[in-house]
């Protein structure tokens, strides 16, 4: 194929670009720098949108070639509140100690940057998740990891606490990091073909 658009994630999330490349992308990982607790909205979906679109457009300000900029944040909205990565392990503690046995939507936002045309697409998915019923020394154990303090919600679906969660109503890979439908839909809503930025076997 000639005239292969690039991609770049703004994203540091290795979750995303496994993803992405999973699914026969390979992306630049430029990350942007914004500072996510000086943004606010008024709900847990506006502000994964809001967070993935200033991302993208950091980004998408320092590039100068012709590139198709990914911006995604993801958080999870449990009993209304929007809940990212936990400040430490107590905050850690305290997140699981509530999800057990409940549910919460994990939110993701999403936003294309077309750097020629300057024009955008951006929306967030939203999946629910069924968390299970570990007890006090499964939590600690998994804190211990280190693996929750990296994550959204406290929770990854293909990390160590996938055993902790009993079922998901939603796309899977939004939960891990990028729904790869939306970014699909994104993408032709700026006139892209997902599959014109396959890379080569």
């Amino acid at each position: 194929m000639t005239d292969q658009r690039a991609l770049v994630l703004a994203s540091a999330s290795p979750a995303r670009l496994g993803l992405l490349r999973q699914t026969g992308l390979d992306p630049r990982v430029v990350v942007s720098g914004v500072d996510e607790d000086a943004i606010s909205a008024a709900t847990p979906a506006e502000l994964a949108l809001v967070l993935a679109e200033a991302k993208a457009k950091a980004v998408a300000a320092e590039l100068t070639g012709d590139e198709l900029v990914i911006g995604c944040d993801s958080v999870l909205e449990l009993d209304g509140l929007a809940l990212g990565k936990p400040a430490d392990a107590a905050d850690a503690l305290a997140r699981w100690q509530s999800m057990r046995g409940r549910s919460g939507v994990l939110r993701t936002g999403h936003c294309v940057i077309d750097t020629v045309t300057g024009k955008q697409a951006s929306a967030t998915a939203s999946t629910t998740v069924r968390f299970g019923t570990p007890d006090d020394a499964e939590i600690a154990a998994y804190i211990a990891t280190g693996e929750p303090l990296h994550v959204a919600g406290a929770f990854t679906l293909d990390g160590r606490s996938a055993p902790f969660i009993e079922g998901i109503d939603g796309d899977p890979g939004n939960v891990i990091g990028l729904s790869l439908p939306l970014l699909r839909t994104l993408l032709a809503d700026l006139g892209v073909r997902i599959t014109d930025l396959w890379t080569a076997e």
